[in-house]
């Protein structure tokens, strides 16, 4: 029988800025997480999101927002893990060497090279497999997020356009800064990813890089809107004229800071695979 993970608290910087991307607040929180032994130099910290309700897409007044984003719902969460970081090279060549379940990983994927670097260059299908092999191996129920999972743990219970505030800054995200949002600044473009948790800054929940770095796949098939959308925070299973494309999220280091917003939705085929393209990965708690 499987036992339930044990629980730990590490301490993390959040901080809030105006619509310049000036700070106007730091604060240190705690949150609650267990970390994952993939391999004996290899963990995965996994960071409890606590339930809650939410109002799911973007008001008409947000900069940038696209109809995907609408109508405007709530949404019913339960209590879930997610990962602190995206996957990142050296987790994905850990589990990559564990026995295939149904297809076989490439594992060394990424165009970007670096162990503490995110995985990228991987399909839907793969971070699938990546989730079976993981799940058992460790005898939990690894998966990729629904997407109402994602938006809720990326908000980290704001509603602003991004979890810090009404823009952002390339201290805090890693993405195309020669757009600005807002009256956000222009900075120097990376044009390549960076090691996970490099700004060192998490959202409120203790998550970093839910805006900008890689898009991040979820489980949910596309849907054009949130007409008839679940009120929990299930995957949305039903499937329509886009069943070979499943959702990404959370923009990258390829896409222009709109597409880092904390309502921002996208789509590729499943079976696609782009370096600018990654995940993270969920698991519900034992009960």
């Amino acid at each position: 029988m499987t036992q339930q993970p044990q629980l730990q608290e590490f301490e993390f910087a959040y901080i809030q800025v105006d619509d310049q991307a000036n700070q106007t607040r730091r604060r240190l929180y705690r949150s609650k997480y267990f970390a994952e032994v993939i391999a004996e130099t290899v963990s995965l910290e996994m960071v409890c999101v606590p339930n809650g309700i939410f109002q799911m897409g973007s008001p008409k007044i947000e900069i940038s927002r696209d109809r995907s984003e609408e109508p405007q719902h709530w949404v019913a969460v339960s209590t879930f893990f997610i990962g602190k970081f995206p996957i990142t090279q050296s987790q994905w060549l850990a589990v990559a060497n564990l026995p295939q379940v149904n297809r076989v990983l490439n594992p060394d994927p990424s165009h970007f090279k670096g162990f503490d670097r995110p995985v990228e260059s991987i399909s839907w299908f793969d971070a699938m497999e990546f989730c079976d092999r993981l799940s058992h191996k460790t005898g939990l129920n690894y998966r990729l997020p629904s997407e109402a999972e994602w938006e809720y743990a990326c908000r980290g219970g704001t509603n602003s356009p991004f979890s810090f505030g009404e823009t952002i800054s390339t201290d805090l995200a890693n993405y195309d800064s020669s757009y600005a949002y807002g009256f956000g600044p222009n900075d120097k473009y990376r044009q390549k990813t960076t090691p996970v948790g490099s700004s060192q800054l998490a959202n409120p929940f203790g998550l970093y890089d839910m805006h900008g770095l890689v898009w991040e796949w979820c489980c949910d098939s596309w849907h054009e809107n949130y007409q008839g959308a679940p009120q929990n925070s299930k995957v949305w299973e039903s499937f329509g004229e886009y069943e070979a494309y499943r959702v990404i999220r959370g923009g990258s280091w390829f896409n222009p800071p709109s597409s880092c917003r904390s309502a921002s939705r996208s789509k590729y085929l499943a079976d696609v695979w782009l370096n600018n393209v990654g995940f993270r990965v969920a698991v519900t708690p034992m009960s």
